[in-house]
Order: C-alpha cells, then sequence, then structure tokens
C-alpha cells in the first residue's frame, strides 16, 4: 500500500497493491499491521455501505460531534464519486480547508480521514456503492451536517443543482453548527 499526503494532517489517500491476472485481481482492503505501518492505528468497529442510483446525488457534509466522532476508511466500489473531507478541527492549521479525490470502482483507491472532518461525496454516475469502516458506531444524539455549498468553505463540487436528501438541504453554515473539535 502507497500513502499520498494531502496536506491535510492525518487525511491520506491509499493506493492499495493490486494483484491481477487472467482471473481477475485481488486486493487487501484493511490490514491491521500493514495501516499502523502507515501510522493508522483506529479501531475499526462497524462497517456501513450506501448506494445511490443516479449520477449527481451528494451527500454530505457529515459527521459526528465528540464525544463519537468518527474516523473513516471509505471505497468505492462501484461507479465512481468525488469524496470531500474538510477539516473541522479549529485549533488545526488547515482548519476550514477541504480535500477532494476521485474514488470508483476502477481506480480502487481509498480516501482515510482522522476525526474532526466533515465528510460528503458527489456521484460521478449512476448506480454507485460506496463502503467505509468508521471507528465510532453511529449515534442519532451526535451525528450532524454542514451545508454542503457553506461559503466560508467553498468546496467546488463541479455542480449547480445537486440531488440532495431532505437532512442536507437543512443543513446549517458552519457558522452556525454546533462543530466541536
Amino acid at each position: 500500500m502507497k500513502l499520498k499526503e494531502t496536506g491535510i494532517e492525518g487525511l491520506v489517500v491509499i493506493e492499495p497493491d493490486v494483484h491481477g491476472d487472467h482471473r481477475g485481481w485481488f486486493m487487501e482492503t484493511y490490514s491491521k499491521p500493514k495501516f499502523e505501518e502507515l501510522d493508522i492505528t483506529c479501531e475499526f468497529v462497524q462497517d456501513n455501505q450506501s448506494f445511490s442510483a443516479q449520477k449527481g446525488t451528494l451527500r454530505g457534509l457529515h459527521f459526528q460531534k465528540n464525544p463519537m466522532a468518527q474516523a473513516k476508511l471509505l471505497r468505492c466500489t462501484r461507479g465512481k464519486i468525488l469524496d470531500v473531507a474538510v477539516d473541522l478541527r479549529k485549533d488545526s492549521p488547515t482548519y476550514k480547508k477541504w480535500y477532494a479525490v476521485e474514488l470508483s470502482a476502477e481506480n480502487k483507491r481509498m480516501f482515510f480521514m482522522p476525526k474532526g472532518m466533515g465528510h460528503g461525496f458527489l456521484t460521478l454516475s449512476d448506480d454507485v456503492e460506496v463502503q467505509y469502516k468508521v471507528d465510532e458506531v453511529y449515534s442519532p444524539e451526535c451525528d450532524r451536517s454542514i451545508r454542503f455549498d457553506d461559503p466560508e468553505i467553498g468546496v467546488e463540487w463541479g455542480i449547480e443543482n445537486p440531488i440532495l436528501s431532505q437532512k442536507d438541504l437543512q443543513a446549517p453554515l458552519l457558522k452556525d453548527s454546533d462543530v466541536d473539535f
């Protein structure tokens, strides 16, 4: 596995080693010892999977506040997405900075984000599946979101009218949220 730094502390893109032959391919998506060698030492406790039927679906920006903040390891196993992480850690030198990476079934990249990140993705194709591991279980009491188009953050999604959930349509701006990182 190879790491690509993003300029945001702890946020990395992972290029897995893919072994292929005439039958297909094989790759390790998670190995605790290998991830520890990469300085990713969180203990994953829950796996999640989402499906988005239509290109142009935007999910985010989501996070869980303390004490249930989550580190995440994401990959796209069907279709392709623009995956975005925003640094919401107020004491970080990259506070409010964001990083985007294309994840796809084809490129097999993974995206690791430490606690304190807002997360969202935009589907770049129809029929998209995203799988991710988290190091804290889902907590409705700590579940939060902020506007995907918050001008204070300025994520460049490349779309004007994404397909959004009611939750994401009603998300507050960062300045009006109770982010506690």
